[in-house]
């Protein structure tokens, strides 16, 4: 990838810039800088109508293949896109699930009838989506899926539970991981489902996290159903499948995880100077190497994207949510040493500043969507080459 942008690129970005300074100037101003982690709560209903703005306007999926409803952007313009984003402190996105996890594993392994039925309503934010692995025995250690699916009379029967569901409560599907093979075990047997999250059959629990909100969630299967048809990939090969949306969160979807990273560091580096902080050599020191990190973190990201053009994501991927997870909440930690003994206290209706919740939510970052010690053994195991960790 050229450091420095094409013609065609540069006026990529001029109209990007352009159609974002003209769209957060109306309506859509109220929404400026608003959601992300720990914040997924602020202005939902407007965000998603802001989703449904961007994507009337040809800017939601700008990654996808043309015959597919997306711009065919190159990996270059993809990365502009996000830049531009960031810097127009636009809302975080309340598509990203769909558009950057399902919709590439639909276009890389799904049929032609469901690459038709799904991912247009996607690219228009009429159907949002959630991930439906983790259990409370499942979590980096997935290939312990215990959720079962039976095919009954042409539809799956679902019965299980997931933990840590981010958003399920806003979602309208979940892509979820089942055990269909009866006595099957670890990766076998399992397969990769599309439910209907609003159906008789599906209860969602809320999950109240440190900073008082609630993105995740738990989520009961008890007779739940699916169509048959709503199956990617053959029964039984649903590892292969879960594994390549996981490349898809860990590769390219970090640069769109990244509009909320810079806006972070960006709030962080701003409070420093209004602190005084700034002028602690160490802290300074410590925003500098932020800001290093993060360039790297993107820079990880676009030979991701460069890699997979062709298919689907290896276990080079981990590389990326080893970086992200320990760099975020590595930022939290700078965040409450710029704020001093002040971030040990919060308001009179105790409500968290950007800083506490970002200390706060970063916590989970090294443990969820795969703990940095699963990451670890994936490069060392299979990208490295070294043995096999010792298993009891």
């Amino acid at each position: 990838m050229s450091a420095t942008d094409t013609p065609a690129d540069r006026a990529f970005r001029a109209e990007v810039r352009d159609w974002l300074r003209t769209a957060l100037d109306g309506e859509f101003a109220e929404v400026r800088g608003l959601g992300g982690p720990g914040r997924e709560h602020e202005a939902f209903p407007e965000r998603l109508a802001w989703e449904r703005h961007l994507a009337a306007a040809g800017w939601t999926c700008v990654g996808w293949p043309a015959e597919h409803g997306g711009r065919g952007a190159t990996v270059e313009q993809q990365v502009i896109f996000h830049e531009e984003y960031a810097l127009a402190a636009a809302p975080a996105r309340v598509g990203h699930i769909g558009e950057n996890l399902l919709g590439p594993t639909l276009i890389a392994f799904g049929t032609d009838a469901q690459r038709a039925r799904f991912l247009p309503k996607i690219r228009a934010a009429e159907e949002l989506w959630c991930q439906g692995y983790s259990e409370p025995d499942a979590g980096s250690d997935l290939a312990n899926v215990q959720t079962r699916a039976v095919l009954d009379g042409g539809r799956w029967t679902i019965t299980g539970q997931k933990v840590w569901t981010s958003l399920a409560a806003e979602a309208d599907w979940c892509f979820a991981l089942c055990r269909t093979e009866p006595g099957s075990a670890r990766h076998r047997g399992l397969s990769y489902l599309l439910v209907p999250m609003r159906q008789d059959g599906v209860e969602i629990r809320p999950i109240v996290q440190l900073t008082g909100t609630s993105e995740f969630n738990e989520v009961f299967f008890d007779g739940a159903r699916a169509d048959a048809g709503h199956i990617v990939g053959e029964p039984g090969d649903g590892w292969r499948v879960a594994m390549a949306t996981l490349g898809f969160e860990r590769g390219v979807a970090t640069l769109g995880q990244q509009v909320g990273f810079r806006r972070e560091l960006d709030g962080v580096v701003e409070l420093a100077r209004r602190t005084g902080a700034l002028d602690d050599p160490l802290l300074r020191d410590r925003l500098t190497r932020a800001w290093i990190g993060l360039e790297v973190m993107r820079l990880n990201a676009v030979r991701t994207m460069a890699g997979v053009a062709a298919g689907a994501p290896g276990p080079e991927s981990s590389i990326s949510k080893l970086v992200w997870g320990t760099w975020h909440r590595e930022l939290g930690e700078l965040a409450m040493d710029v704020l001093g003994a002040a971030g040990t206290v919060t308001g009179d209706d105790h409500d968290l500043n950007d800083a506490q919740r970002l200390f706060l939510f970063s916590r989970a970052d090294t443990i969820y969507a795969g703990s940095n010690e699963v990451q670890r053994n994936i490069i060392a195991e299979r990208v490295l080459g070294l043995p096999r960790e010792a298993r009891p």
